[in-house]
């Protein structure tokens, strides 16, 4: 790269981070499009609307019925926003709250009403239900003359495809017709072309995409095992809070100076190119966020933590791999293009399995999850991006206009490799203790509280109090008057709290308050703060996070971590590299979820997250680590001293180890310190999981190696 040239990059670069930060900030128009304002938020961040259902009929719906309801009308919202939430309230009530949103009506008229959904011959007997429908959505389908027509899509149950090729292969001679029926009205009358036998079929015929997508609406919602009728519907706040929201943004912020300073403190000139591709992610992700229409919630913020800590990792894999060439005599321009030559395959295993991870639980995870999911995969690739692209650009500008000393980088001072693998029984013994100890502090809480963990209302369920005060409260002042009396009487110190947009009327979220409870509750308010009791309603809530919810999350992370193994093993060739690092991922896993025990640190929709990014951040850890003890390998042949070998490796990434575990811990500690109870929560046992990512990493992984290498499984085959 000519002078001119590397003049032109940086002015490139800094012109584009200054594009890109003004519409962060102040977005492309009036109405702020493309600006951090303008993402998506999540309840907990923004709130959006709330509508209750209940069922219609005196008998009381089992509680079977009433959780097939609540899982499907799960899948139906979550086509407005994935970290929408479905559960139930008291005996026959649903609740929706869906983020992101402000109009109640629009969504009631776009959701439709749940009600009895059917299908009849032309005699009008009846050949499904609206349960043997799995799902229904409109799109577009070529006619007869070419031309895209729009239709809608079902795809049957298994049962309801066997009923339905028996009523098809009948109609199908004459073309009769199929009565569509919703609440005694007929929606739809399509003539059968076919017989159909397969659980699929298209309905045509339809003058406009909107049409087809008001059916499709319809026939989903109506493929419910009750029948559902709106009770009450409004606008929620926020449940943390417009000073909560901020003191996050600006933590962030602050976190990520504090990062900065560090990368140019520790590598000069690499540093100041790293600190600019930084900057660069955070607005790309901005901006992002804004394009693809992502909701963002704080296990969202987690999925972005987590991609800035691999962005960070990957520019001090780089950065380390140059200092490594500039030690072995090679100029600064050489080792510059070695570095990051030798840098990318671990960079690229490190990320991928990260990502395959994200891909998984995106397509197989449901509400929070998928949220994670989708801004860490997104996060990823822009990381991967600035760190490969952006970084390597700036670095070789700022040597084009003159930064071409050797001083300006650094280089790695030659040390003795540690012997870490001697201390592995250590290791092993203090990680078995802590495990254990997190297994009885389990078995202690159950015997306590009757439950292992601290659980939160969202696993749990809880009781929901609808309060009308004499005035308009904020949230800020509700947290710092109404929710301290609240928590005293319920014992509950995660109390949620929700205003109700154009009214005096808040609800308060806790666990179960008993009727004693409830009652004392109420008297502290009428006495305390005016409120009249009679108005002052409480139900009892379902949690918000269903056994379906936990099972798929479950299995989505079973998957995920197969599909990490199996890609470890194709890219190192050995499967017990993949054996390993999976070790030391359920590892990490367990020490945190003993963390959670034995801190008694609530358990609520954040844990899932919290666990997500441990996964994530592990792997790409021990992939670091592994990456270099293959390199070696492959220098020394198969002659190496193994024991030598894994040590030497260990410690040439022992640095790299540090620091970015370092600055990630940074970006949460700093979370943790200025936010509100919920955000250090979250924070905390986050913080806990990235030391013990980087504890077994470097003392776990390349030991449970060395043993699989040597004791276990001798064969390379």
């Amino acid at each position: 790269m000519s002078k001119k040239r590397g003049i032109i990059t940086l002015i490139v670069a800094v012109v584009a981070l200054a594009a890109f930060t003004y519409v962060c900030v102040f977005g492309l128009d009036s109405g702020k499009t493309g600006s951090a304002a303008n993402i998506k938020q999540g309840l907990d961040l923004a709130g959006g609307v709330s509508i209750t259902y209940e069922v219609v009929g005196d008998e009381e719906p089992s509680s079977e019925d009433m959780n097939d309801t609540i899982f499907k009308l799960q899948q139906r919202v979550e086509n407005y926003s994935t970290e929408a939430q479905v559960y139930q309230e008291g005996s026959d009530r649903i609740n929706i709250e869906i983020p992101g949103v402000s109009d109640a009506n629009a969504i009631l008229e776009e959701l439709g009403k749940p009600g009895s959904l059917s299908f009849y011959n032309s005699s009008f007997e009846e050949v499904l239900t609206g349960t043997d429908v799995a799902d229904a959505q409109a799109g577009y389908q070529q006619d007869n003359m070419g031309n895209q027509a729009p239709v809608v899509s079902l795809t049957l149950t298994e049962e309801g495809a066997e009923k339905f090729a028996e009523a098809t292969k009948a109609a199908y001679p004459t073309n009769d017709v199929i009565y569509i029926i919703y609440d005694d009205s007929i929606v739809s009358m399509p003539s059968v072309q076919a017989e159909i036998t397969d659980g699929h079929a298209v309905i045509n015929g339809m003058s406009s995409y909107e049409e087809a997508e008001t059916l499709a609406s319809t026939i989903r919602i109506g493929g419910l095992k009750l029948e559902l009728q709106e009770l009450r519907s409004n606008v929620v706040g926020a449940q943390l809070g417009s000073a909560a929201v901020k003191t996050s943004l600006i933590a962030g912020a602050i976190g990520l100076v504090i990062v900065i300073v560090f990368m140019i403190a520790v590598y000069w000139i690499p540093g100041v190119a790293s600190a600019l591709a930084l900057c660069l992610y955070t607005a790309i992700m901005v901006l992002l966020l804004n394009g693809f229409d992502l909701t963002l919630t704080l296990p969202g913020i987690a999925g972005i933590i987590l991609s800035i800590g691999m962005a960070v990792d990957a520019n001090v894999i780089i950065f380390a791999r140059i200092r490594e060439e500039i030690a072995t005599g090679k100029t600064v321009k050489s080792s510059i293009n070695i570095g990051f030559k030798k840098a990318l395959s671990a960079i690229i295993d490190g990320n991928v399995t990260t990502l395959i991870a994200a891909a998984v639980l995106a397509i197989m995870g449901t509400g929070t999850i998928k949220g994670f999911a989708q801004t860490l995969a997104l996060g990823i690739v822009v990381s991967m991006f600035t760190a490969l692209v952006v970084t390597k650009q700036i670095l070789n500008a700022f040597y084009a206009i003159g930064f071409q000393n050797e001083k300006f980088y650094g280089r790695t001072k030659e040390k003795k490799p540690i012997d870490f693998l001697s201390k592995k029984a250590v290791f092993f013994v203090i990680s078995a203790a802590v495990i254990i100890a997190g297994f009885v502090f389990m078995g202690v809480n159950k015997s306590q509280t009757g439950n292992v963990l601290n659980y939160s209302l969202e696993f749990l369920g809880g009781t929901s109090t609808n309060v009308t005060f004499n005035e308009d409260l904020s949230i800020e002042e509700l947290d710092e008057t109404v929710v301290p009396v609240i928590e005293e009487i319920s014992g509950d110190p995660n109390v949620q709290t929700q205003k109700v947009q154009g009214t005096n009327e808040v609800i308060f979220k806790t666990k179960s308050l008993t009727v004693e409870q409830r009652q004392e509750l109420n008297t502290a308010l009428a006495e305390q703060f005016g409120v009249d009791e009679e108005t002052i309603m409480a139900e009892t809530i379902s949690s918000t996070v269903s056994s379906e919810m936990r099972s798929g999350a479950i299995l989505a992370v079973l998957v995920a971590v197969i599909c990490m193994l199996i890609y470890v093993w194709f890219r190192f060739k050995d499967v017990r590299f993949g054996a390993s690092s999976v070790l030391a991922l359920v590892h990490d896993v367990l020490v945190v979820l003993a963390f959670y025990a034995i801190v008694k640190v609530s358990v609520g929709n954040t844990f899932i997250a919290c666990m997500l990014t441990i996964v994530g951040y592990s792997i790409n850890a021990t992939i670091v680590i592994f990456d270099r003890v293959r390199e070696n390998m492959q220098l020394e042949g198969s002659k190496a001293d193994l024991k030598n070998l894994v040590n030497k490796s260990i410690s040439q990434t022992l640095t790299r180890s540090i620091f970015t575990s370092l600055t990630t811990f940074i970006m949460v500690a700093v979370l943790y310190v200025l936010g509100v109870s919920s955000i250090k929560e979250f924070a905390l046992p986050l913080m806990a999981g990235i030391a013990c990512g980087a504890y077994s990493s470097v003392c776990l992984a390349g030991a449970m190696w060395y043993l699989m290498k040597t004791k276990i499984v001798k064969s390379d085959k």
